[in-house]
């Protein structure tokens, strides 16, 4: 794995930062050394200010500090996914600063880096890479949708969210974890460039494919991981949420992806989407689950990000909503997702 740093100045502990925390908590991709942020003091631990686990990933206030400590770094990351994915204007100066000094980029914005003559007139002189994850594919290597996807008997699990940034990929990588303990054999497609970032072999960045081939694509890599890696299980990383009016997304795995099981992820203290006032309030959980059901679906359990809550009030919230609803409401940051494992195994059946 190349040794990487992860530049988020100044986003850290924002939800802008959710590449970099998807880094922070795994990558078989990369091995990450470091990350860039310049609210911090030097040598704290990436990990322990996400969520408290000490990772031993130190945080540096710049790239000269950084790479003061982490001489044989050779990669720097891009790990923020600003809204609408334009690469932050004071961004540029440190991402140049990495190139002169030969280290190559990887960008996960819409904002491409091979689209700006003069950085890549800069990589070339210092021998680095700029690699743009979103860069949409080219027509010749899309896939449209076949249906053979109904074809298979494997189970699939579509993880969704009732709105953007809410832990979607961290639950499916979870439960991908969880399985593997158990050894069932659990396979996750992407859908973002984190899951690309975090080492992931099956999926596609969706919202940089053309939608008449977004179906497609998504169709195709759940086939091509069926047939090659013949898992027990299948989790689809959901993008935004069912209603969410910046970015509408969900149905896909539903239908085109046949996940005729869901895990909905939920943030009950979060009142707007995206928390943006003016886009209106987030609907009620059951009003989703009703939604989904309407498509032939069924939710399995909720996972809640608890952004907000106290212990107490995440645990209390926890025992309402399994009273209410039924099913397991799992807690994947503060007791991990193995209470849904039974069901999961119900599946295999």
């Amino acid at each position: 794995m190349k040794k990487a740093l992860v530049l988020t100045n100044g986003l850290y502990q924002t939800s802008d930062a959710k590449t970099a925390h998807g880094l922070v908590r795994g990558s078989e991709r990369f091995l990450i050394a470091g990350i860039i942020d310049n609210t911090h003091t030097d040598n704290k631990d990436a990990g322990e200010l996400l969520d408290g686990i000490h990772r031993n990933i130190p945080v540096f206030a710049n790239l000269a500090a950084a790479l003061f400590t982490i001489q044989d770094a050779d990669t720097l990351i891009i790990g923020v996914a600003t809204v609408g994915g334009k690469l932050p204007v004071e961004m540029l100066v440190i991402i140049k600063e990495a190139i002169s000094k030969g280290l190559s980029i990887v960008n996960g914005l819409h904002d491409y880096l091979n689209d700006h003559s003069d950085l890549v007139e800069l990589a070339q002189k210092n021998n680095s890479t700029l690699i743009d994850i979103r860069k949409p594919k080219k027509r010749e290597d899309l896939h449209f949708f076949t249906g053979d996807i109904f074809n298979i008997k494997t189970p699939i699990v579509a993880v969704i969210g009732m709105d953007c940034a809410m832990g979607k990929r961290t639950t499916a990588r979870m439960l991908m974890q969880a399985c593997a303990k158990e050894n069932i054999k659990a396979e996750m497609i992407y859908t973002g460039q984190t899951g690309w970032l975090q080492g992931s072999k099956y999926g596609f960045v969706f919202d940089s494919t053309l939608n008449d081939f977004v179906s497609g694509e998504l169709e195709n890599a759940i086939l091509s991981c069926n047939r090659e890696v013949n898992p027990d299980i299948i989790f689809l990383e959901g993008q935004s949420a069912l209603r969410n009016p910046s970015g509408p997304c969900g149905l896909e795995l539903l239908i085109s992806g046949n996940a005729k099981k869901v895990v909905l992820v939920f943030a009950p203290k979060r009142i707007y989407f995206d928390n943006e006032e003016h886009w209106g309030k987030i609907p009620s959980v059951e009003s989703e689950i009703a939604i989904i059901e309407q498509f032939g679906s069924k939710v399995i359990a909720l996972a809640m990000n608890t952004e907000g809550c106290s212990n107490e009030e995440a645990f209390a919230i926890q025992a309402s909503m399994e009273s209410s609803l039924n099913i397991p409401v799992l807690l994947p940051i503060q007791k991990g997702v193995a209470p849904l494992i039974p069901v999961l195994k119900s599946l295999l059946q």
